[in-house]
């Protein structure tokens, strides 16, 4: 291992992650991370809620299950270590109707074999006591989940990785990917990188990079937006902390909630609409290569006609204050449209089949001397600690 090389393509938590414990694990390893922004967590790491998430949702023994309830300890304990701002208010998910109580359930039952702790089922009167805003039959209430400064934990991840003698080289996009005599060769516009092993942390790039090394793009990264408001300060007393629906079978994502913020504030959403660029964060930013590459793709076209009534009232949404205020009255129904103020958004790296199904859980695609990370929607930015150990334990050594 002493003359072992690694370079990670991608400077997201997920990759400063896997460079940080490949450096703890073999501190003699050579290690550097390509980043093609002029800064390291530009992209999915920092363009989210916040939320350090526990695990409730995800099936029991998947990798995001396993990942999550490890590294949700494992973000908080480096936070702690680190005086990185965070901390752990808990989070109610909320029957609203009778029709969700089975899947309100379901969620206890993978919360508890997932081994999350405290969970408690909360009347009417005592979800009242935690959020007195909320409408709603009965709550879970989630005491591990909580909130953090995503910004912050991956620039302490940057300096821990440098500390420890590994290279963080931004503003350097790969372009290509050759083999040479058993090694890498990494080309971006104005240098190369030489390798034994590569590891692919690209997001919502991470297709094309595995393109770029050989490999068959059988699933394809398609961007999903996600917009949010914000709650102006006149009408934060409604939220005190986080407050979640119990997801819909029918809607492939989680659907709109509340989140206080770390440093104030809170959050209203996401939606969720396609994204005509992979870094569109506004609806008018439009790249043509990522827009046709989304159009031409079959799964694309097959996952709309799975889902019309989410896609168009997801687009209702986006275009309408009134519209999305309606949606986030189901959990909180003081809230009004003139409390609301356009925040920020997000572009969510989904890794979808030709088929046109979602992927839902974390996939990696591993070679002799190449891993690829092909799938880490949420939870992999609470997960990211976690994920760099598992990535470490499945590259052949």
């Amino acid at each position: 291992m002493k003359n072992k090389s690694f370079l990670i393509v991608g400077g997201g938590i997920v990759g400063l992650a896997t460079a940080y414990r490949l450096l703890e694990r073999f501190p003699r390893a050579q290690v550097a991370l390509l980043e093609k922004e002029t800064t390291v967590g530009a992209h999915q790491s920092t363009h989210n809620s916040g939320v350090l998430h526990a695990g409730l949702y995800y099936a029991p023994g998947s990798a995001k299950a396993r990942l999550a309830v490890s590294g949700i300890r494992q973000m908080v304990a480096f936070c702690r270590s680190e005086d990185i701002p965070h901390e752990i208010c808990g989070k109610l998910v909320v029957a609203v109707t009778p029709e969700e109580l089975p899947r309100f359930d379901e969620l206890l039952r993978r919360g508890t074999a997932n081994g999350l702790k405290g969970l408690r089922k909360l009347d009417r009167r005592e979800m009242k006591s935690v959020e007195p805003h909320v409408n709603g039959i009965t709550a879970v209430h989630v005491p591990e989940e909580g909130i953090v400064d995503y910004q912050q934990v991956c620039n302490r991840l940057a300096y821990r990785v440098k500390e420890r003698g590994g290279k963080i080289i931004t503003g350097e996009k790969v372009e290509r990917l050759d083999r040479k005599a058993g090694s890498w060769i990494a080309r971006t516009a104005t240098a190369e990188f030489e390798c034994d092993f590569l590891i692919n942390c690209a997001g919502l790039h991470c297709d094309r990079v595995a393109a770029l090394a050989g490999e068959h793009r059988e699933v394809r990264i398609v961007p999903f937006r996600g917009e949010y408001y914000c709650l102006k300060p006149s009408a934060q007393h409604l939220v005190r902390n986080l407050i979640y629906p119990v997801p819909n079978p029918q809607f492939p994502f989680l659907g709109v909630h509340f989140t206080r913020q770390i440093h104030g504030g809170v959050e209203a959403g996401p939606n969720a609409v396609l994204a005509f660029a992979r870094e569109g964060y506004r609806l008018r930013t439009v790249n043509l290569r990522d827009l046709l590459d989304a159009l031409l793709f079959p799964g694309l076209s097959r996952f709309l006609r799975k889902y019309p009534e989410m896609v168009r009232t997801e687009l209702a949404q986006s275009f309408s204050k009134r519209l999305f205020c309606r949606a986030l009255q189901r959990l909180v129904p003081d809230l009004r449209p003139n409390d609301l103020v356009p925040g920020g958004a997000g572009v969510r790296a989904q890794a979808m089949t030709p088929t046109g199904d979602l992927v839902q859980d974390f996939r990696l695609l591993v070679r002799k001397d190449a891993l690829h990370i092909l799938n880490a929607p949420s939870p992999a930015a609470t997960a990211s600690l976690a994920i760099g150990e598992y990535v470490i334990s499945q590259v052949p050594i």
